[in-house]
C-alpha cells in the first residue's frame, strides 16, 4: 500500500510504500532517501607483501557506512539498475628498488567493464632508494544492472624490480547511486 503524507506543521512531505517511508522532502526542497545506496569502506589493516606480477583484490573490510547494506566481502552489489558513482584513493607503501619499467594500476571492475588508473615509477635503473609510498586516486560513473557487482584490485606490473609492496589502511573506496 502506497502513501503520500504532507505535514503542514513541519512543511515536510513523505512518500512511502508497504507501511514504510522511503522519500522525505522538506520545505526547502531537500530530498533524502534512507534506502539510497551509498557506502564508504576502508581496509582495517595494511595488506602486505604483494609482489611484482601479482594482481590482488583490495581488502575493504571496515565499513564506515553502508546505507543500503549493498557492500560485503570486498564487493558492491547493485540493488537496482542505474548509474553508480565510485571514487577511490589507494595508498601503496614500501615502494623500493624499482626501475622505470615498473608500474601499478588500480582496476575498478564492474560486471559490464573495468576502469583503470595507471602510474609508473619514474626512477633510474639500478637505484637502491625509491619512494616509500604513493597514492593512486580515481573514479568512474559506471552503468550497472541490478545484481551487477564491483570490486577493486591493484596490479603490480613491469619487467623488473625487487621487493614487495603494501596497500595502506589509509586507502578508501566510496560509491552511491547517482541516477
Amino acid at each position: 500500500s502506497g502513501r503520500i503524507l504532507y505535514d503542514h506543521s513541519t512543511d515536510k512531505m513523505r512518500i512511502g510504500a508497504g507501511g514504510n517511508t522511503y522519500l522525505n522532502i522538506d520545505g526547502n526542497g531537500h530530498v533524502t532517501n534512507a534506502y539510497q545506496p551509498a557506502f564508504l569502506v576502508k581496509p582495517t589493516n595494511n595488506q602486505t607483501d604483494f609482489n611484482q606480477g601479482q594482481t590482488i583484490t583490495i581488502v575493504l573490510d571496515n565499513e564506515i557506512y553502508d546505507q543500503n547494506g549493498d557492500f560485503a566481502s570486498n564487493t558492491f552489489t547493485a540493488p537496482v539498475t542505474g548509474k553508480y558513482c565510485f571514487q577511490f584513493s589507494i595508498q601503496l607503501n614500501d615502494i623500493s628498488n624499482q626501475d622505470s619499467s615498473t608500474y601499478y594500476y588500480i582496476e575498478l571492475n564492474t560486471s559490464n567493464r573495468a576502469y583503470y588508473v595507471l602510474s609508473s615509477i619514474d626512477q633510474a635503473v639500478g637505484s637502491s632508494s625509491g619512494q616509500y609510498f604513493f597514492t593512486l586516486a580515481g573514479g568512474a560513473l559506471a552503468d550497472m544492472d541490478a545484481n551487477d557487482t564491483m570490486t577493486l584490485r591493484v596490479v603490480h606490473g613491469g619487467s623488473s624490480g625487487t621487493g614487495p609492496s603494501d596497500v595502506s589502511n589509509n586507502s578508501h573506496l566510496s560509491g552511491f547511486l547517482a541516477c
